[in-house]
């Protein structure tokens, strides 16, 4: 299997700073897969890189963000995990969980047909994922045995929830995603989709592994989703005689051509699936199939790989189809009452989503009516009759009706006393079996939260046999019973197998990376890993701008529960300093004072005249006042005192004259009159014919 391709470019390259792809898993229209390292928490992804012409679709991103968000939530042990979801320059990318082994798909081939025990144990964690997506509020759309993963240690899981939805609803290539060998007939004909839709491919799946071959199939893809529509998903005995009725109710349930007459979601589903699976008998569990085949021995490796590139296959391989898509539109082609459609494959790429640009297409509908029961005395009916029949005919085949040899009537005698005596003896051993013995009905007690021990030794004294598988709960302690199957209460036969379930304490996941991201971001990275959002505290930091994450608790790496509460402390920015005011004051005073309260100081390169402020003083500062961070600058204006002015002289002039032309100057005037200032004539003035500072005041004697 070849997952590495040197002449990849993106090969050994680090994505978002973070992400170090190491090998090419495969690639498609939409996409290309690789396997790459998380270099932040040090373990592997599944790193999903889009083709340009999609990475370049604001639209298109915008919306697989929303459906990855929204699977992210989704926190399963039976469903992949969505990790991630980003842009590095045009390269956009969704980051998954890596699970290493194979799937559903490689055990069909190896396989064929399986077992009736194997098969629903196969398809009880798909069911069980299915369910809690869809209370959650999640469809998959693209259920297929390419996307259930089974990794080397056994996990079965469910991959690529919500990625179909994102692809259909937001590219413009009039096309519809999904595999044509388990569309519903609601998908098929372009109707509204719901939980019952999966539901719909679930069966198409359980058929095919019960039975080894899908219900329908034909040259083109056409051919298949219009049997989906017009025709009824046959009873998976009719290929395997003995199967269970049980299980051909279950299929034909789940595979109703009415949405209306299939469970409603994933958990009703997967209550009537243990329901099954509890009461049928061994041998009905393990009723070998016709068709199956020795196994073969799987090749470990990623779950999702396929065989490398880009593939085309025909419909009923996995492949997932694109109907109508671009410039191959679905064309109609009359011929009687059978249109027929030409439909386009794309590459496959199992288990991490589908690589085609998808669309919703539309179908015409067909008048024909759903298929009904079969009608007494119908053709239909007579089959079913007849198959009945058949079966009765070889039960009677095996039982003897005479007798080879005569004998005597002696010989008969002697030979009746001792087939009486061992009927009696067989009698009294069944009695005793199914009295006192294994075989006799016994209550399961109650065992949770019981030691592995003390649960042991009461199913002992109840005369049941156990066995235990660990588990992972968060509410039971490490070592204590978490429930049992069958579950307490139950009435079972003693020789029937008990199993416990037995805790290994919480599951735990390590925490990301909050610091230095913005709370938004933070918030969505907890979101993303399954954490709750704890307290949040605030202080000044000078360097963090403000919204900045400062330090989290626990910190990141810690392994905790999920839906721990993670408490974070966020920047206020750099804390605010009041600017002191120093106009007036000396300059030396003024910038000790702004450098106490951590501030600097610059000094306006050229001092001014104050008439009001003494030489050496401040006679402005910018800012004035306000606040300002730590190291922020104010900037002083110093003054050069009052400015001097010549006084000329105005003796002999009128004193109106002179008061007028020494305000103007800028002094203010004083006026002296002798003997009233009859004549208005200045005698004498004081200063006069000198320098003075600007605003002193000048006195005018006037006669």
């Amino acid at each position: 299997m070849v997952q590495e391709y040197s002449s990849d470019p993106l090969v050994g390259t680090l994505v978002d700073g973070r992400y170090l792809i190491q090998s090419r898993l495969a690639g498609g229209g939409m996409s290309t897969v690789y396997v790459a390292t998380d270099q932040r928490l040090e373990r592997d992804v599944a790193l999903k890189v889009l083709h340009p012409h999609l990475a370049g679709d604001p639209q298109f991103l915008d919306r697989l963000g929303r459906e990855a968000k929204a699977a992210a939530r989704l926190s399963h042990p039976h469903v992949v995990g969505v990790l991630d979801q980003g842009e590095d320059g045009r390269a956009a990318y969704l980051v998954m969980e890596y699970i290493k082994g194979h799937t559903l798909r490689d055990v069909l081939k190896a396989k064929g047909a399986l077992p009736p025990r194997l098969a629903l144990a196969l398809i009880d964690p798909v069911v069980e994922g299915l369910g809690a997506a869809h209370n959650a509020g999640l469809l998959h759309r693209d259920i297929k045995p390419e996307n259930v993963l089974i990794a080397d240690d056994g996990r079965i899981k469910l991959g690529d929830f919500g990625l179909a939805r994102a692809i259909s609803t937001s590219t413009s290539t009039g096309a519809l995603i999904g595999t044509v060998a388990y569309l519903s007939p609601e998908l098929v004909l372009g109707r509204p989709s719901d939980a019952r839709s999966d539901i719909y491919s679930v069966g198409i799946m359980l058929y095919e592994m019960l039975t080894g071959q899908q219900p329908f199939d034909g040259e083109v893809p056409i051919q298949v989703a219009y049997q989906h529509v017009n025709s009824a998903v046959g009873a998976p005995s009719e290929l395997v005689p003995g199967l269970a009725a049980e299980i051909d109710e279950l299929v034909q349930w789940c595979t109703a051509n009415d949405p209306d007459k299939r469970p409603v979601d994933g958990t009703a589903l997967l209550s009537e699936l243990r329901h099954i699976r509890r009461n049928l008998s061994d041998a009905e569990l393990d009723l070998q199939p016709p068709a199956a085949r020795p196994a073969i021995p799987l090749i470990a490796g990623p779950a999702t790989l396929g065989p490398g590139g880009d593939q085309h296959q025909i419909p009923g391989n996995g492949a997932t189809e694109v109907i109508g898509a671009g410039q191959h539109a679905t064309e109609f082609i009359a011929g009687g009452n059978h249109p027929t459609a030409v439909m386009s494959a794309s590459p496959r790429h199992p288990g991490y989503g589908p690589l085609s640009a998808p669309e919703e297409a539309t179908y015409p509908e067909d008048n024909n009516p759903e298929p009904e029961p079969p009608v007494p005395g119908s053709k239909r009916a007579q089959r079913k009759q007849d198959r009945v029949e058949d079966r009765s005919r070889q039960r009677a085949a095996a039982t003897p009706v005479r007798s080879l040899r005569a004998g005597n009537a002696r010989r008969r005698g002697l030979l009746w006393i001792v087939l009486l005596v061992l009927a009696a003896l067989l009698a009294g051993g069944a009695g005793w079996f199914f009295g006192m013995g294994p075989g006799s009905p016994g209550t399961i007690p109650q065992l949770k939260n019981k030691t592995v021990a003390e649960a042991q030794q009461l199913l002992r004294t109840a005369g049941f046999q156990s066995s235990t598988r660990d588990v992972f709960d968060d509410d039971v302690a490490p070592g204590l019973v978490v429930e049992s199957a069958p579950t307490a209460g139950e009435v079972i036969r003693k020789f029937q197998p008990v199993s416990l379930a037995v805790s290994k304490g919480a599951e735990l996941f390590a925490l990301p990376q909050l610091t230095g991201k913005s709370l938004e971001e933070a918030k969505t990275s907890l979101n993303g890993a399954g954490m709750a959002l704890g307290q949040i505290g605030e202080t000044y930091d000078e360097t963090a701008p403000a919204g900045t994450v400062l330090a989290q608790a626990p910190r990141s790496g810690n392994p905790v529960r999920h839906g721990t509460p993670v408490d974070l402390t966020v920047s206020k920015g750099p804390q605010p300093i009041p600017v002191p005011d120093v106009r007036g004051q000396q300059q030396g005073d003024a910038v000790k004072a702004i450098e106490a309260a951590g501030l600097k100081v610059a000094v306006a390169p050229d001092p001014v005249f104050d008439r009001a402020v003494p030489k050496g003083a401040v006679v402005s500062q910018d800012p004035p006042s306000g606040n300002l961070t730590k190291g922020g600058t104010v900037t002083l204006t110093v003054s050069k005192g009052p400015k001097l002015v010549q006084v000329p002289s105005f003796i002999g002039k009128q004193a109106a004259e002179a008061q007028k032309a020494l305000e103007q100057l800028g002094f203010k005037v004083k006026v002296d009159n002798i003997l009233g200032g009859f004549f208005g004539t200045v005698r004498a003035q004081d200063p006069v014919n000198t320098g003075v500072p600007e605003g002193s005041t000048i006195t005018l004697t006037v006669v």
